[in-house]
């Protein structure tokens, strides 16, 4: 396993931008573009009908990009892995303008390309339960 992957919480969005379906495929165009990722075809998208809110994921070559919106509750959660190297986006300023965000919190996740060299198996669940100890 290798790679980076982002996972990255919008708060305070505008409801009607969570609720809009062109709004979160611009942005996904942009991250694609930004990153010079590339897309395996077009994207899968779903609308909840009670709520608004949208589904969506891209499959990659370099992996996948997904999102979840909440419209009633004005966030949104964004999930980017990719396999080769990227520096990254400007998450903050890009949810700010897309989706009117008011507070993004972004966690980076670098997954290395090797097992450490005293890692001989898969660890047991009470390892991965407990790996942030």
């Amino acid at each position: 396993m290798t790679g980076t992957e982002w996972i990255v919480d919008a708060y305070g969005c505008s409801p009607d931008r969570l609720r809009d379906l062109a709004t979160l495929q611009a942005l996904f165009t942009r991250l694609i573009r930004d990153l010079d990722l590339h897309a395996c075809g077009d994207g899968r998208w779903h609308q909840f009908a009670d709520s608004g809110g949208i589904t969506g994921m891209t499959v990659l070559m370099e992996s996948h990009l997904a999102c979840h919106s909440f419209p009633e509750y004005g966030t949104l959660c964004v999930n980017l892995f990719c396999c080769r190297p990227r520096s990254g986006a400007d998450f903050v300023e890009l949810l700010r303008s897309t989706v009117d965000a008011q507070i993004v919190n972004v966690r980076r996740l670098d997954r290395p390309y090797a097992a450490p060299p005293d890692s001989r198996s898969c660890p047991s669940a009470a390892q991965v339960l407990h790996a942030d100890d």
